[in-house]
């Protein structure tokens, strides 16, 4: 019985270009630092938007993420 050594093809992984992937990081970047002003935001004097609607909105969010609200 003779035995047969079948190796596996090599898989290339291809590469990306850093020109493709900068404008998409940087834009996934700005949505995470926006989302992140909201959900740490305390309506205060520094807030985009005066009242209370956004800190009810994620109130929760706050709590689960460490930010003191009360």
């Amino acid at each position: 019985m003779s035995q047969v050594s079948a190796s596996a093809p090599a898989v290339e992984v291809p590469s990306i270009p850093l020109g493709q992937i900068a404008p998409w990081a940087l834009f996934f970047g700005l949505i995470a630092v926006l989302a992140l002003f909201f959900v740490s935001t305390d309506q205060g004097a520094t807030s985009l938007i005066s009242g209370t609607a956004i800190h009810e909105w994620v109130h929760d969010g706050r709590h689960l993420l460490g930010y003191p609200c009360h």
